[in-house]
């Protein structure tokens, strides 16, 4: 059977769900109570229309999102409705093929990029999040394409694209802390000795110029369209959220209690604090792994944010194929452990909200609980892989290669 294990063969398989989750979407939504597709690709859709029509698209109430997505999405107004689905399928895609050639670079052999690279495009989780209509896969297409355009010193490009990807959506500027670290002098090849490094170099304020550059430019063009609406629903909406629905974070049940409150204010500061504090540690302990360090500082951004919803673990996910090589444990034995206790406590969770949700009875503390469950299991699990994982720089130069001559790892 391991004969099969081919990158190609991976991604017929990989297509392949996401084609059938497809289709049988479309024909849950129409013969079934509880539809398949995701509200928000309604929401989606019907900003498209208004932006077709010549309108904002924050005509449409809850969206929240930059108008190049709406742009991107009018297709599904003049040519057919699942459009963007397919679309985030492809998107999808390009993130599998970037894991390959992420880890190709990384010194992977064949057979082991398909092993890996299978832990996204076999995961039933992203395919049902793509095909059920959730953007989360262009923004991860545009994260991965700016670390690998990094890795390979194509700076100018990378950094456009990392632009583009927190204009897109916020969260990813918090990767600006372990690029910057990673474009030290000497690691980047500038030092004419391997200890030499500066703090300001060339190529770190050349991230910032052309990066911020993007991110202005695409901002200051939506703004002069839409005006401050869109700064508004798009950014300041996010940072003040206030969400008193039920979700995996462990803050949603202060913040419901809290919600007209004048202490939602408090609520949101300490949910903030020490969210802050671990994403910048881990950003700059682990900054010289670009890869492990970005996969750490989401997990931990995803799991102390006062929102969590099952769209934000794509946001780490697309991290784990190509840092996971690099982790002393054991894939089947402790990994599975973790990926158990990751799906069992996310279980508990689900549980309790069917019953709230579905029966109708008051389970507002056990979801809580639920969510302290898991909480406490994501620091474990994040421990746990933080104190196994083997340090891979971003960029490796000839002073800094004493496996140069040894077989790559398959």
């Amino acid at each position: 059977m391991l004969h099969l294990l081919t990158t190609r063969n991976l991604f017929i398989g990989g297509v392949l769900l996401r084609v059938g989750m497809l289709f049988f979407g479309l024909w849950q939504d129409a013969h079934m109570t509880v539809k398949y597709t995701d509200i928000d690709y309604s929401v989606f859709t019907d900003a498209a229309r208004f932006v077709w029509d010549g309108y904002s698209p924050y005509h449409r109430s809850t969206y929240r999102y930059t108008p190049l997505l709406a742009w991107l999405l009018t297709p599904n107004v003049w040519l057919h409705a699942t459009f963007g689905k397919w679309l985030f399928v492809v998107c999808d895609c390009i993130v599998g093929a970037l894991i390959t050639r992420i880890l190709k670079a990384r010194g992977l052999g064949d057979r082991a990029i398909a092993a890996y690279t299978a832990l996204w495009m076999l995961n039933p989780q992203v395919a049902t999040i793509s095909t059920r209509g959730s953007a989360e896969s262009v923004v991860c297409a545009a994260v991965m394409a700016s670390l690998y355009a990094i890795q390979c010193r194509k700076l100018a490009l990378g950094s456009a694209l990392f632009g583009l990807a927190v204009h897109l959506k916020i969260y990813p500027i918090i990767y600006a802390l372990p690029i910057l670290v990673a474009l030290d002098s000497a690691t980047y090849g500038m030092a004419s000795k391997p200890h030499q490094s500066k703090l300001v170099n060339s190529h770190r304020m050349s991230f910032f110029a052309v990066s911020a550059g993007t991110f202005m430019v695409l901002t200051l063009l939506m703004y002069y369209i839409y005006g401050r609406e869109f700064v508004d629903e798009t950014y300041l909406y996010h940072v003040t959220r206030k969400d008193h629905r039920h979700n995996y974070s462990m803050w949603f049940l202060p913040i419901y209690l809290e919600f007209q409150s004048t202490n939602s204010f408090v609520v949101g500061l300490l949910s903030f604090l020490p969210q802050v504090a671990v994403v910048a540690t881990l950003g700059f302990a682990f900054g010289e792994d670009v890869y492990f360090s970005a996969f750490a500082q989401t997990f931990a951004f995803v799991a102390y944010n006062k929102v969590c919803t099952a769209q934000y673990f794509m946001w780490y996910i697309c991290f784990l194929p190509v840092i996971w090589p690099f982790n002393r444990q054991h894939l089947i034995f402790k990994g599975a452990v973790l990926l158990c206790l990751w799906f069992g406590s996310q279980g508990l969770y689900l549980q309790q909200a069917y019953r709230l949700e579905f029966l109708g009875e008051n389970t507002f503390m056990h979801l809580w609980l639920a969510g302290l469950a898991i909480f406490a299991a994501n620091n474990w699990m994040l421990q746990q892989i933080v104190t196994n994982q083997q340090i891979k720089p971003l960029f490796v130069t000839e002073n800094m290669r004493p496996e140069k001559n040894q077989k790559k790892k398959d």
